[in-house]
């Protein structure tokens, strides 16, 4: 069994207070799906702000109601929330952020945006830490975390002349912007020649100051590990850790396709010196990935808001949307326990991801067979709610008809 920390005495208990009228989620892709029906579930109204071509949220009979965002930059979404607030009586919810974006929109704008709503994420002081991979690293170093070795290299030359090891993975510490690059999450690059040659595509598409080259630690998902929690001023009130077991791509997936929960006590006291560190409070997914060369855990990511599997922890016990409102809601969060060994799977990506590695010998039969036995939670379908199940498949071609035509990786 998985520990899950109860409320820790130092971070003593919230203020009591009125529960918001319901939550606003920022986003309408899988995570933000998660989200609606765990509150759905509980009583609590959700209305989903989604993104074009995102409408797996919204299409959940959980949702009350989905608005598009706005055309334009952050000038335009801060003006949109506070109109929802003032004219569509909204004053007074709680904003839920679902992607890297919208929680640096919401920390960037925090103290304006807390005259309308509730907060369920931090300020910019604290959302930088990780949002920024930059500033991850940092953090690690200074707090003593291992992390793989990183530099950023500012143009093709010196990226071509730096001192890293190969294969390294060439990506930007911010992903703003969707583009060849972010959307690939990384490229891998195997000598100096072809990293320079990369550098200056990479600059085409990103600013050159953000552009970060890490070694790429080997293996797979299944070295890969998470602590995921949630948090007040850096004291856990909840927490699990769970191993992201298949992923696309293998080598540093962009996405999960199966992961699992696991006792894996070796990351819990690194996560917590890092989030204690900088006050963390609300939820947060922190990642890591065995070397297989020295068998040290090391940094990956640190995911400022909610993490794609997380539907999988309310299913293991630990449902931390509901614990999430509990908490901005004043109430004592619950002590609570996670399974281990309970899974969390979507089907769309997991089977080709599975097939390929099948095909290539790295992973036995048996083992794949087990992991659909297994309890386990699914990404997007529900019996209760099968709408976004059955939208799903007509969403995926649709994105893959736009990422073809627009060249990005698929």
């Amino acid at each position: 069994m998985t520990s899950v920390v109860p409320l820790s005495a130092s971070a003593g208990p919230r203020p009591q207070r009125a529960a918001p009228p319901g939550a606003l989620l920022l986003g309408a892709d899988y995570r933000a799906l998660g989200v609606v029906r765990s509150l759905g579930r509980q009583g609590v109204p959700a209305i989903v702000i989604r993104e074009p071509g995102e409408p797996l949220a919204a299409t959940s009979r959980y949702a009350v109601r989905s608005r598009a965002w706005p055309a334009g930059g952050e000038a335009e979404r801060l003006a949109f929330l506070e109109d929802l607030a003032a004219r569509q009586g909204l004053a007074g919810w709680a904003l839920i952020p679902s992607s890297d974006e919208t929680a640096a929109l919401v920390a960037r704008r925090h103290g304006r945006l807390a005259e309308h709503f509730v907060h369920t994420s931090p300020a910019w002081e604290q959302i930088q830490w990780a949002y920024d991979k930059r500033r991850t690293h940092e953090l690690a170093t200074r707090v003593g975390v291992p992390a793989p070795h990183t530099v950023c290299p500012r143009t093709p030359e010196a990226a071509a002349a730096a001192e890293i090891a190969f294969p390294a993975v060439l990506k930007p510490a911010i992903k703003d912007v969707s583009n060849k690059l972010t959307v690939a999450k990384a490229w891998r690059v195997d000598g100096p020649e072809e990293l320079r040659r990369r550098f200056a595509e990479a600059c085409a598409f990103s600013d050159p100051e953000i552009l970060m080259v890490q070694e790429l630690i080997p293996g797979g998902g299944e070295a890969q590990l998470s602590f995921a929690a949630l948090c007040d001023e850096g004291e856990p009130l909840a927490w699990l850790t769970a191993r992201r077991t298949r992923q696309y791509p293998a080598d540093f997936g962009r996405a999960s396709t199966f992961v699992e929960t696991v006792d894996c006590p070796e990351i819990v006291e690194p996560s917590l010196r890092l989030l204690r560190e900088i006050g963390w409070s609300g939820l947060i997914e922190v990642e890591y990935k065995r070397d297989p060369r020295d068998g040290v855990l090391k940094l990956l990511d640190m995911n400022p808001r909610v993490w794609g599997w997380q539907s999988l922890c309310g299913r293991a016990g630990v449902d931390f949307p509901h614990l999430l409102w509990r908490w901005i809601s004043g109430d004592t969060v619950p002590p609570a326990t996670a399974l281990a060994g309970v899974g969390w799977l979507r089907l769309s990506t997991d089977t080709p991801t599975a097939m390929k590695e099948l095909l290539a010998g790295r992973l036995p039969i048996r083992e794949y067979a087990r992991s659909l036995r297994r309890p386990r939670e699914s990404a997007i379908f529900a019996w209760d709610d099968p709408l976004p199940g059955l939208s799903e498949g007509p969403m995926l071609v649709s994105v893959l008809l736009r990422r073809l035509l627009r060249g990005d990786a698929v």
